[in-house]
């Protein structure tokens, strides 16, 4: 029996209630004829497709614009990122811009307070999978919630996912499956949406000042989202966690940052430590090579508590996107001066058939891991064991999934 059948069959449901028929076609089509999971890992050693930083960005500062200059400045500034964004990547990666289609998120913000039936689940039976947004004096943003199959009420762990450039909710929650993970774990899981009238390749901007900060730009923005959430479900206060994936990892570390009090631990997948850069020519220098001045400890300004966050960090040795350095700099920059009373111990192992990687643990005095960092070996920018339903991916590698939503479960709210 073709044991992918059922996962295929599950995803292809989502894909096509979802309104892409196409997408669920050849995801049929592929699993009928390799015979194959299609979440495992695939036959060759297929460099997955890089993520890459666009140098432009479109100021967002004063009050959040009307629906009708939200979509007329999503049109402009979309148009204006696919004449400009070839010029600044390289060669193999140019064409990939000559694809890029507007998602339902682009369409129409507002749409989304009454989202159709077909955009309220996804694959997993009796979970909802709900489009909503959120409105401050600091903007506006619309994002995802996942809520769990289990859910009734009671208190439940929240993880906040934040998407890389050029991805969105739907497609990050594919790729990652972390809707599949957290449902497993009973967690409810929000992505917030980075919309291009803000970064015209949706890129959160972690390299700007004003987004570096507690209660201001998008920081405030995601904190906001994120107590939405817990204010309009059972959540608990001390299980809340944030995780993203290259720029959305580099957010993630300015969450750390910013809002040790709200965020209890959080996931970095291929970033940068906060305050790597403060635009974006030096963005750049960071991404090619840590910058020197953030070894003596952090550069973002602190939030209201003094407490070292606990982080799980992963990056593939030979990403050409974000140097591997910037993974080490994160835990230096989270660790301040707790890491020199950390006990350092690293484990090696190999997924089967797949990559090899390091695990280096952080252990203090009380035998409790507070940093973990995974190299991947031999692996790019990409979600290291992620899904080939969502886009940047590396599915040979270790499950960063499943051993972010492990981390989150041990590491409650502590100080």
């Amino acid at each position: 029996m073709n044991d992918a059948l059922p996962y295929g069959m599950r995803e292809a449901s989502r894909l096509t209630r979802a309104g892409r028929l196409a997408e669920a076609t050849a995801l049929l089509q592929r699993v009928l004829h390799n015979g194959r999971d299609p979440y495992s890992a695939p036959a060759s050693e297929e460099v997955p497709h890089t993520i890459d930083l666009v140098p432009d960005t479109v100021d967002v500062t004063g009050p959040a614009p009307s629906s009708r200059r939200r979509q007329q400045l999503v049109a402009g500034a979309r148009g204006g990122a696919e004449r400009r964004a070839p010029a600044y990547l390289p060669e193999g990666l140019r064409c990939f811009f000559d694809r890029v289609t507007l998602t339902g998120f682009e369409r129409g913000l507002d749409g989304l307070a009454e989202p159709s039936p077909a955009d309220t689940r996804d694959a997993l039976e009796g979970g909802k999978f709900l489009a909503k947004s959120y409105r401050s004096e600091a903007g506006t943003r619309v994002y995802k919630l996942y809520v769990p199959s289990r859910y009734c009420g009671h208190p439940l762990p929240l993880i906040v996912m934040l998407h890389g450039c050029t991805q969105s909710p739907d497609d990050f929650a594919a790729g990652t499956r972390m809707n599949l993970n957290a449902d497993d774990h009973n967690c409810f899981v929000a992505y917030p949406a980075q919309p291009t009238w803000a970064n015209p390749s949706k890129c959160w901007n972690w390299f700007r000042p004003d987004d570096q900060e507690r209660g201001r730009g998008e920081p405030s923005l995601i904190a906001g989202i994120t107590r939405q959430v817990m204010s309009n479900y059972a959540i608990d206060a001390e299980r809340v966690y944030a995780a993203g994936l290259s720029a959305g990892a580099a957010a993630a570390v300015i969450l750390a940052a910013t809002y040790p009090d709200l965020y209890a631990a959080i996931g970095v997948h291929s970033g940068l430590a906060c305050g790597a850069a403060s635009d974006i020519p030096s963005a750049f220098a960071a991404m090619r090579q840590p910058a020197a001045r953030l070894r003596s400890g952090r550069s973002c300004p602190p939030g209201v508590v003094s407490r070292t966050v606990p982080a799980i960090v992963f990056h593939g040795d030979h990403d050409k996107t974000v140097h591997p350095h910037n993974g080490d700099q994160v835990i230096s920059q989270l660790g301040k001066d707790a890491n020199r009373q950390l006990r350092v111990t690293v484990q090696h192992g190999k997924v089967p058939g797949g990559r090899a990687y390091s695990r280096t643990l952080y252990v203090d005095a009380n035998e409790q891991v507070i940093f973990e960092q995974w190299s991947i070996h031999k692996a790019g920018h990409a979600w290291s064991g992620g899904s080939t339903a969502g886009s940047y991916t590396d599915p040979r590698g270790p499950d960063a999934t499943r051993e972010m939503v492990r981390f989150f479960i041990e590491h409650p709210m502590s100080f």
